[in-house]
């Protein structure tokens, strides 16, 4: 098939035609440009409209793009969209290559990972059966309507199953799985991840129970690479989902459901183009083509000679930078299969070089040219594990780092550490304005919407801490208060599933407070809080 692909498309011509040329070198020398009055289909093509490109240095996280297609992907898309196909036929014969490259019985490809544990869901709860189908997610009358999901697998993606309507049933130990299975069981959800081999329960002893009780078992393998044949359907789970975006370098909109046939099967019932509640989740012929390449690709790609090129461009950033005084580095070569790809740590005593790790990080991505990477005051926001000495530097992954870019990052990071720099003594820490002990109510205002929140405050010198009562629960925060500046954050982290970080800052006058709140992900919001008297509510 690739044969085919590249006889009708020559790599030079691909890039021609898909204004694609010098890519490599768009990422590696981006300028901040103004939009021009219209998108121009060339290296520049980000630039145009007033975007700036980066080299990548931090891997496969969907909010900077995924990674980068393969050539061959990018050809087969090419050429997909050019013929018009029945999408059910096209399921059919891709699903079966796909079946057959990764052992599985059945493969169908998504609309990413998280859709096809939405379809996964959906076929263990309806079965295929178009009846039920349309009636998701309200799942009233539903012979199986529950999913059970092991503590140590609960996470933000797990989202993609709850909007099916299932009720999720968490447990935390084999007694507790084996009594949760009932008659209303329809899937058991393990995320392919360390905590979920050691348990408990384990990954094995998950599978076995559920083989004893005919329950079918869904992994989720997003980030890891792909075994062929598969290790978790040797290992006995029933259905694995993969991401198309990441390490199998396909369309960044795909991903595969590997497994059971039947199930596979009615999985594709529940997906689009089919309607229903799954329409949203639309797939194209060019993704199911290119899937399948990547896939081919992924049998056929020289892995060791890949790494052995990423360890490369490690070892010149970090024997350049390592020049720097002060300046040290160790390269990781991670075991596991979930983002796989080695890394560079850099560290230094902020005290000596005059500069945080995290402020290295800021002038890479406000500079040209831009570069991302990994940095924070203590490892990128974690303490390191690093047996290498200092308190702060960046890490650096190789996977998305195009050739020539080391290069380019090693000169750049060698620039900034190297730079003189006058040590500044520490500026010290104003008293408070105000004891702002007390509950306050706060009004925060988002995009479209506005809502109340309470804060529960307790303050010690500087120092604040609390609860933040939200919409639905009540999490801990703490910060400070200097002056009349105030900052402090809450974080509701993924034991249930879900993930918010709330970053409050802002000035402090008598009883009130107001200023910006950062959300991550979910961006920014207004707040303003006032003291609620004493006695009061």
């Amino acid at each position: 098939m690739l044969n085919q692909l590249w006889r009708a498309l020559d790599r030079r011509q691909l890039f021609s035609r898909t204004g694609l040329l010098g890519f490599a070198s768009a990422f590696a020398r981006p300028s901040a440009a103004a939009p021009t009055g219209g998108v121009e289909l060339s290296k520049d093509i980000y630039k145009s409209i007033g975007v700036r490109p980066f080299i990548n240095c931090r891997g496969t996280l969907t909010v900077i793009g995924g990674s980068a297609e393969l050539a061959e992907v990018r050809a087969a898309k090419d050429l997909a969209n050019q013929q018009f196909v029945q999408l059910d036929e096209l399921m059919d014969a891709v699903g079966q290559r796909i079946a057959k490259l990764t052992g599985a019985e059945a493969a169908m490809v998504s609309a990413g990972c998280a859709a096809a544990m939405s379809h996964a869901t959906a076929a263990c709860v309806a079965g295929g059966n178009p009846d039920l189908h349309v009636r998701i997610p309200n799942l009233a009358g539903f012979a199986k309507d529950e999913v059970i999901i092991p503590a140590h697998s609960r996470n933000v993606y797990d989202a993609a199953i709850r909007a099916v309507g299932v009720k999720i049933i968490e447990v935390e130990t084999r007694a507790q799985l084996e009594a949760a299975i009932g008659p209303r069981t329809a899937m058991i959800y393990i995320h392919a991840i360390p905590r979920a081999e050691e348990g408990p329960p384990s990954f094995d002893e998950i599978i076995s129970i559920a083989r004893e009780r005919n329950v079918p078992t869904f992994v989720d393998a997003a980030p890891e690479v792909l075994t062929m044949p598969c290790v978790y359907l040797q290992r006995g789970a029933t259905l694995v989902g993969y991401s198309g975006g990441k390490v199998i370098r396909g369309p960044q909109s795909a991903g595969l459901l590997l497994g059971r046939k039947d199930l596979v099967k009615a999985a594709w019932v529940h997906s689009a183009p089919h309607h229903g509640y799954a329409r949203a989740m639309k797939v194209g012929r060019e993704e199911m083509i290119a899937m399948l390449v990547a896939v081919e690709m992924w049998a056929k790609r020289n892995h060791e000679q890949e790494w052995r090129a990423y360890l490369d461009r490690l070892d010149h950033i970090k024997q350049r930078v390592t020049k720097v005084a002060g300046v040290t580095g160790s390269v990781r070569e991670p075991s596991g299969r979930a983002n796989k790809s080695p890394s560079l740590s850099l560290r230094w005593e902020e005290a000596k070089l005059g500069i945080s790790g995290a402020e290295v990080a800021k002038i890479l991505d406000t500079t040209d040219p831009r570069i991302l990477l990994n940095g924070g005051g203590r490892g990128g926001g974690r303490r390191s594990t690093s047996p290498e000495p200092g308190d702060t530097g960046v890490s650096i992954t190789a996977f998305m780092m195009g050739a020539g870019d080391e290069k380019i990052v090693a000169d750049r990071l060698y620039e900034v550490l190297s730079a003189k720099r006058e040590s500044k003594p520490r500026p010290a820490v104003q008293p408070p304005a105000a004891d702002l002990t007390g509950r306050w109510d706060v009004e925060i205002q988002f995009t479209a919407s506005k809502t109340t929140h309470i804060l529960h405050v307790s303050q010690k010198g500087n120092r604040l801490e609390g609860s933040h009562q939200g919409e639905f629960i009540t999490r801990d925060f703490s910060g400070d208060v200097r002056g009349e500046s105030v900052q402090f954050a809450s974080f509701q982290g993924e034991s249930h599933g879900d993930s918010l970080s709330y970053r409050f800052s802002g000035k402090v006058t008598g009883d009130t407070m107001s200023g910006s709140l950062d959300m991550g992900e979910y961006l920014g919001a207004t707040w303003s809080a006032r003291r609620r008297p004493f006695g009061r509510g």
